[in-house]
């Protein structure tokens, strides 16, 4: 066998370390490639976290989030109960832009099952991410879609440890069960027994991070906490038992839970080394159902299911520390939309013309490069509802009464009804709902006529505006 020459060595010598150089940067490319935590919870009411005000649940982590990070005081989700909103924020675009202005339930004559969840047409973040090099994990809740092609490991995710339907028991589940007692499923292990769902989440979110923190990553931690069924662990009552009412007693305990399973996740993403080149966000998917699980939207009126202020202006916090400012104040209203198209901006996706997101890049609004605001508009529509915010103006369309409309910035609470005093900004306002509502697609399907009852009543429902006293 013939010897390498001096000349042959020093050029192979030159290709291997030309190569392991390559390869040394591709891998810090890929870590210089902020994570991203999006960490969602369930019903929870705007007032019931003590950066809200709340004087009878403290929740330290959620706080510390905002505390270090931005809090968007005027957040929004894009509609008022768990799965159009889901399939507005997981895809950046308005739900109903696609046909999902009904939550998901079970399919009603007339329409076609195969079609009863998220389009398989529309991209998700995991989507989005995949081609830039991320690994995607959804622990949790998922409720867009049932049927095999709308499963989450069909959707992007690469891991999904939780359930595909809108909600679980809290300490059990069966191997054959349904609803509720749905099995949990997992693509990456034999899922352990139930211990309280809202700790078991909390568990593999920290897995998932420690797993995957020498690549970028998307993590969507989808809790159910506090929606029914009303369960918290024994500990976490005797915590509350100066509240009464048995419903806000277990309540609080439950959102007490999920902040202690949001530090969870924080500490993990610190110990791993992760905190300045991790995003996290946290927001809940729609107001509290106050009536139901004894929740708190104070000092707005309304609760899930509707479009006043309680069903769909959320807690929204952003956190990443060392990039953003901490400890920002920011006033304009944002959308849970904006989401998506801000994930895909900052792991260096280039949006293609036309530009299919709803929502905006929301960075160079928090770091002042642009000083207007990101929107000069939002739209709901959900089944027979719909409204519009303009700046300081909101208006309310309902099939049963005279469209309603408000000044925020003067009346938070949605108490007095000016549009009779304000004919000319009822009809421009009435007209732009108008105008956008009939360009949008047919539904691809409907929930059940009864929730339509329903959703009309609890505009006419009276709702707490002050916050619960410790006591109480």
């Amino acid at each position: 066998m013939k010897l390498f020459s001096i000349k042959n060595f020093v050029l192979f010598s030159c290709c291997i370390v030309q190569t392991l150089v390559g390869v040394a940067q591709k891998n810090r490319a890929a870590l210089d490639k902020p994570n991203f935590v999006l960490i969602v919870a369930d019903d929870l009411g705007f007032a019931d976290l003590s950066m809200n005000g709340s004087l009878q649940i403290k929740t330290p982590f959620i706080d510390k989030l905002a505390a270090t990070g931005v809090h968007f005081t005027e957040g929004y989700v894009s509609a008022p109960v768990c799965s159009p909103s889901r399939a507005g924020f997981i895809t950046g675009i308005h739900q109903v832009q696609f046909g999902y202005d009904n939550n998901l339930g079970g399919n009603q004559p007339g329409f076609d099952p195969q079609y009863l969840g998220l389009p398989i047409s529309q991209k998700t973040i995991p989507n989005h991410l995949k081609s830039l090099g991320y690994v995607s994990g959804l622990v949790g809740k998922w409720h867009l879609g049932y049927e095999p092609q709308f499963h989450p490991l069909q959707r992007g995710f690469d891991e999904f440890w939780g359930y595909t339907g809108g909600g679980h028991d809290y300490f059990t589940s069966s191997p054959d069960g349904n609803g509720y007692k749905s099995p949990i499923e997992s693509n990456y292990k034999e899922p352990q027994k139930i211990s309280y769902i809202t700790d078991d989440k909390g568990d593999e979110c920290v897995d998932f991070i420690q797993r995957h923190a020498k690549e970028p990553f998307f993590l969507f931690a989808s809790f159910n906490a506090p929606h029914a069924p009303m369960q918290a662990t024994e500990e976490d009552l005797k915590l509350f038992a100066g509240i009464k009412d048995k419903k806000r007693r277990t309540y609080a305990a439950m959102v007490h839970r999920l902040d202690i399973n949001v530090g969870k996740i924080m500490a993990a993403v610190k110990k791993e080394g992760l905190s300045k080149n991790t995003v996290i966000v946290f927001i809940s998917d729609n107001g509290g159902p106050v009536h139901t699980n004894g929740s708190n939207n104070t000092p707005y009126r309304g609760q899930k299911g509707i479009l006043l202020e309680g069903g769909i202006h959320i807690p929204f916090i952003l956190n990443w520390p060392g990039t953003i400012p901490s400890g920002k104040t920011y006033k304009n209203p944002v959308t849970a939309l904006d989401l998506a198209p801000t994930f895909f901006a900052l792991a260096g996706g280039k949006t293609e013309e036309p530009n299919p997101f709803t929502g905006v890049n929301l960075m160079p609004f928090i770091t002042d490069e642009i000083m207007t605001a990101p929107h000069d508009e939002l739209l709901w529509r959900f089944t027979i509802s719909a409204s519009i915010r303009q700046g300081p103006w909101k208006l309310v369309r309902l099939p049963d009464r005279l469209p309603m409309l408000y000044h925020l910035p003067t009346d938070v609470s949605e108490q007095n009804d000016l549009a009779l005093k304000n004919l000319e900004k009822t009809r421009e306002l009435l007209k732009k709902l108008g105008d956008w509502d009939v360009r949008l697609p047919h539904p691809l399907f409907l929930e059940g006529p009864i929730w339509r009852k329903n959703q009309l009543s609890l505009y006419d429902r009276s709702y707490p505006l002050e916050q619960p006293q410790l006591e109480d």
